[in-house]
């Protein structure tokens, strides 16, 4: 096994506070270390903000409508999303989680193929392999096991992929995300894990999860170097998030960045949030909205005009009619693939199954006669 460096415990350390480079009022904020990105940059981030914004809105409606079984939204979270694509590379990786939508939809996934999994089907709804975006993954932490062997792989074949694994603030709490970080970290392969710490795991505040100063903080544990960023902040996270995955390329090792953002909205269309928060502690941070942010800063710098915001309106309105149309069409179904992708050779046992099946179907469709 080819050794790295032992890095000093205190390269390993977060910030006390999270890098910002765009405050919540929408003014420029100078780093010492961080460059805010340039304005192309920021546009583009602008524009998948205005999308990812109106992507949630209208999936939140079609649950509504019973055309999706369930949404776990992003609205608020939209920054890290939108920066967790833009980001990567054309040969890296992103291992989302259920929350991460509008991130695999910018990666190029179509919206209506990214919601096949959220209506119920059967499968993820895309060739991961064609967007280089995993299946997102229901159960908690599962997907960084996943991330972290196909950035092993990736190390051995001598590529320069970098792999960028997703998760919430709960899914810190879990053993696979422990046994994800101490394999990276021994192995020193080329992973970003991003935690978006929206504050609950469903109900559970994240006072009830860590004592730990910051969930950054849990990377000096196993050797890597951790980070903080204001989540809602585009242009820190695109700084933040580039600069972990240029040190992955390069071959520094894996390192965790931790984004401090808040679920604006239910965990999902199935939960009660007035439960276990209160409306003010949600009101207060709309004031610190993605969005609103981005926009504020680029109409200050000139480069953001009515015109434009016009035209990305229109183009979001595009995207969510596409999606409507999508979702509100039945599908075709095939009784036989409840079989068909069961196991590459069909067992005896299966193929009498599906025999029976096709005998019922055959006899609910037959006209019957009348006397």
């Amino acid at each position: 096994m080819t050794q790295h460096a032992l890095h000093p415990a205190d390269d390993l350390l977060p910030r006390d506070i999270p890098v910002q480079l765009i405050d919540p009022t929408g003014a420029p904020v100078t780093d010492e270390h961080f460059t805010r990105p340039d304005n192309d940059a920021l546009l583009r981030a602008y524009r998948g903000l205005v999308e990812g914004r109106r992507i949630n809105d209208q999936a939140n409606a079609l649950v509504r409508q019973g055309r999706l079984a369930v949404y776990p939204s992003s609205h608020g979270q939209e920054a890290c999303q939108v920066a967790a694509s833009q980001v990567l590379g054309d040969r890296d990786w992103l291992f989302p989680t259920y929350r991460d939508s509008v991130a695999v939809i910018a990666r190029g996934v179509s919206p209506a193929d990214t919601m096949t999994l959220l209506k119920g089907d059967w499968h993820s709804g895309y060739d991961s392999h064609e967007h280089r975006v995993a299946p997102q993954a229901t159960p908690l932490a599962t997907q960084l096991l996943h991330a972290v062997g196909f950035a092993q792989a990736a190390k051995h074949r001598g590529e320069d992929t970098v792999v960028l694994a997703l998760c919430g603030d709960g899914a810190t709490s879990e053993g696979d995300f422990h046994e994800a970080m101490n394999f990276a970290a021994v192995f020193h392969v080329p992973v970003v894990f991003f935690v978006q710490n929206n504050e609950f795991a469903i109900s559970v505040p994240l006072s009830r999860q860590t004592a730990a100063p910051s969930l950054a903080h849990k990377a000096i544990g196993y050797g890597m170097p951790g980070q903080r960023v204001d989540g809602n902040d585009v242009a820190a996270v695109l700084a933040v998030l580039g600069e972990a995955v240029d040190r992955a390329r390069a071959g520094g090792g894996p390192s965790l960045v931790e984004a401090h953002t808040y679920r604006m909205q239910a965990h999902t269309n199935a939960d009660d949030d007035t439960r276990y928060r209160e409306r003010e502690e949600v009101q207060a941070w709309i004031a610190r909205d993605p969005l609103t942010r981005l926009r504020t800063y680029l109409t200050a710098e000139g480069a953001l005009d009515e015109e434009t915001e016009a035209a990305l309106a229109a183009g979001s309105e595009e995207i969510a009619a596409a999606l409507r149309d999508a979702l509100n069409a039945d599908s075709e179904l095939d009784p036989e693939d409840l079989f068909r992708y069961v196991s590459t050779t069909r067992s005896p046992q299966l193929a009498e199954q599906w025999e029976q099946l096709r005998g019922e179907i055959d006899r609910s469709i037959q006209p019957t006669g009348g006397h």
